[in-house]
């Protein structure tokens, strides 16, 4: 009998995964005791300063940033309250009836064939296929909202590869079931049927690698009569933001087998809604909305898998980054967002949704747990059972009307019902409003991971999407739908304080360009802003920032981190602060104030090139093309090396006075050695351009010379 509670969560009799307390949970309330105690007495500092120094000014900045800072430890502090992890048992649940196990339609968005390569969704959707499931019972519907003919002649290609590669997957037990993971595999061993199969693969790869770089299918490269005409859709007058509705189904359950005739294939379904310049899209939330509603129509399965088109399936029995370096420059595995707030999540209602990597119950969109939302017509009511072919006439025409860009005017979609808009971040709120209505989830880690996808190897790219993010974020938390009001009231205040730590991502770049500027300029001209170290508040400061980077250094590591991968994610929250935070808190200002409009960014996802590759292979940043987004960051690297030269040297002849300020600076200064490598070391094409590395020397000199005027 172990010490701590343990309870297991079974269906049917049948033990799925057990839970139990994280050890750490207890020390960490007692220490979350103790540090809140410190910012209290900060709090009391910052006050009595503002009533007794002539600064005020910038005792107002230092406490307005430390009030930020306090807030946004409170918010991991409530996911540290009651951390849990998870025991999984898939293999419990395999040995049910095959007849016992729930239908599955599995969601695939791409938008840009460019962005997201075809080969690259063309691995995700078999890696799902290729599920040790009944195949039957398994339906992937890909969504092309680029509305791409080189996408569905990827698919289409797919699918006659799939009656070779599903029964090889099946026949052989292993665990890689995408082909691009498994042939690059040096771990399997290889025979004729594998040889033959890797030129199969690699001839269709080349087939749709030629499509894409043409940017048309020609004719002598449809193999399939049957799927020959729908290709006459896309004419001059087809355009991304203008077409009809494309529905193709590529493989059916009922009708398709393997080319030995021994194993049933799973269905195969391409779905491009209708698009008009006239009626809003609402981005991925609105295509997942189509897929909900066109997978209702056609099999209505009561279990749905969303998935990101780059995120394949790396383990047949059951989210991850594949590619990513053991210490994670640009921290892209986000192991904050994916593990140790998962954790903490589960211990209370359940982790939020991430966009991918994620089943559902059909159910949780139409209305909360005790008052289900009735649909417009009955063949969308989550509880049907569809028995018809997926590919009878009236199930295809009623499919094509609901994917159409009309019908979810005056409905409840997208507000009470489905993915909700309003947010370019739908997978957040959509997750949020659906725990605020009710419903819990369960976070389940098993030690291989689930899912792998590939990560941005430029920082640009990073940034970028983590902009958008922050702009999304924005959109909820200034709404009436806020985590601080409407998410406290619906789920308590430690559910709804946990999800404030995303909602508010935005604000952490007033404390990091409040701390990483206004400290160094003070140094430079010998002003204390800080207490000196004879001062007992001094070690104040010192408890309160070792104390939190020791707690966030421990949660790294304990979740599986290393040191290095921890260093740099902190590293990259300086740089978010200064570029994703800084330039999304712009944009959604502007945006509010109808002063400009901002539209959904895809990220690249297409691998760069070989150079690129080998530089984030070696751990050195690539900054991709010029961007004014570096601007800040690079003016502030270069104030904090200014601050960190001067302030060694006039450290022996200020002493003790300006300790704190020469401490930060050099902190600061080593997260910066890659930028200054990026402007003064590198001649690759990954480095800083000259032109905003001049910029930023520039700015650098507005900033020093506006400090004298600030505090002098």
């Amino acid at each position: 009998m172990e010490a701590y509670d343990k309870r297991k969560h079974s269906v049917g009799g049948t033990t799925l995964h057990t839970c139990h307390p994280c050890r750490r949970a207890v020390p960490y309330r007692i220490y979350g005791v103790i540090h809140t105690c410190g910012i209290l007495a900060l709090m009391y500092h910052h006050v009595n300063s503002l009533l007794t120094a002539d600064t005020t000014l910038i005792t107002s900045l230092l406490l307005f940033s430390d009030v930020i800072l306090a807030f946004m430890w409170a918010t991991s502090a409530s996911l540290r309250f009651n951390p849990v992890h998870r025991s999984e048992y898939p293999e419990m649940y395999a040995a049910k009836p095959k007849q016992d196990f729930p239908k599955l339609d599995v969601f695939i968005c791409t938008a840009n064939p460019y962005k997201e390569p075809p080969m690259m969704v063309v691995n995700t959707a078999l890696s799902a296929m290729a599920y040790d499931y009944p195949s039957d019972k398994i339906s992937v519907y890909v969504s092309d909202d680029g509305g791409s003919s080189l996408t569905l002649f990827a698919l289409m290609e797919a699918a006659k590869f799939s009656k070779r590669w599903l029964p090889y997957c099946k026949n052989n037990n292993f665990q890689d079931r995408s082909p691009e993971v498994y042939f690059s595999s040096k771990s399997h061993t290889w025979n004729d049927e594998a040889d033959n199969l890797k030129m199969m693969y690699e001839d269709m790869k080349s087939r749709v690698e030629h499509v894409v770089d043409s940017g048309k299918v020609e004719t002598e490269y449809i193999t399939c009569d049957q799927f020959r005409g729908v290709f006459d859709l896309w004419t001059q007058k087809f355009t991304r933001q203008e077409h009809p509705t494309i529905i193709q189904v590529l493989q059916n359950s009922e009708t398709d087998v393997d080319d030995s005739g021994k194993y049933i294939m799973p269905n195969l379904i391409y779905v491009s809604r209708e698009k008009s310049k006239v009626s809003p899209h609402h981005f991925k939330a609105g295509a997942l909305n189509t897929l909900l509603r066109v997978s209702g129509v056609m099999t209505n399965s009561p279990v749905i898998l969303t998935l990101d088109c780059d995120m394949y399936s790396n383990d047949p029995t059951t989210p991850k980054f594949q590619g990513v370096r053991e210490n994670d420059i640009y921290a892209c595995e986000y192991k904050r967002l994916f593990d140790i707030n998962m954790i903490g999540f589960d211990g209370l209602m359940g982790p939020n949704h991430v966009g991918t990597g994620c089943f559902f119950n059909r159910r949780v969109f139409y209305g909360p747990p005790s008052n289900m939302i009735s649909a417009q017509i009955d063949e969308l009511n989550p509880n049907r059972i569809a028995d018809k072919s997926i590919e009878a006439k009236d199930v295809l025409e009623l499919a094509h009307n609901v994917a159409g860009c009309s019908y979810e005017y005056n409905t409840n979609w997208g507000s009470k019902m489905g993915f909700r808009y309003g947010s370019l971040v739908e997978d957040y709120y959509t997750g949020y409003m659906l725990h605020c209505e009710g419903w819990r989830s369960v976070f389940c880690s098993p030690k291989r991971a689930a899912f792998c996808g590939d990560v941005p190897k430029s920082l640009i790219d990073v940034v970028s999407q983590q902009k958008r993010w922050a702009i999304g974020l924005l959109e909820v938390s200034i709404s009436r739908y806020s985590p601080l009001t409407f998410g406290i009231k619906s789920m308590g205040i430690l559910m709804g304080i946990g999800y404030c730590q995303y909602a508010f991502w935005a604000f952490w770049s007033i404390p990091l360009i409040v701390y990483g500027v206004l400290p160094q300029l003070a140094l430079l001209y010998g002003v204390s802003v800080f207490p000196k170290s004879s001062d007992p508040w001094f070690w104040l400061y010192i408890f309160l920032f070792f104390g939190a980077y020791a707690q966030d250094l421990l949660d790294f590591v304990l979740e599986g981190g290393t040191y290095g991968g921890w260093w740099n994610d902190q590293r990259m929250w300086m740089i978010r602060g200064f570029t994703s935070f800084f330039f999304g808190s712009i944009e959604f200002t502007l945006k509010t104030l109808n002063l400009s409009t901002h539209g959904f960014n895809l990220t690249s996802k297409a691998n760069g090139d070989d150079e690129q590759g080998k530089r984030y292979e070696k751990e050195i940043f690539d900054f991709g093309p010029p961007s004014s987004m570096f601007l800040p960051l690079t003016a502030a690297a270069i104030v904090n090396l200014f601050a960190f030269v001067w302030g060694t040297y006039g450290f022996f002849i200020w002493g003790e006075r300006l300790v704190l300020e020469l401490m930060l600076a050099s902190f600061a200064a080593v997260n910066c050695l890659p930028i200054y490598e990026a402007m003064m070391l590198r001649n690759d094409a990954g480095k800083l351009p000259k032109r905003a590395s001049l910029s930023a020397g520039i700015l650098t000199f507005a900033l020093i010379v506006s400090g004298y005027f600030f505090l002098k």
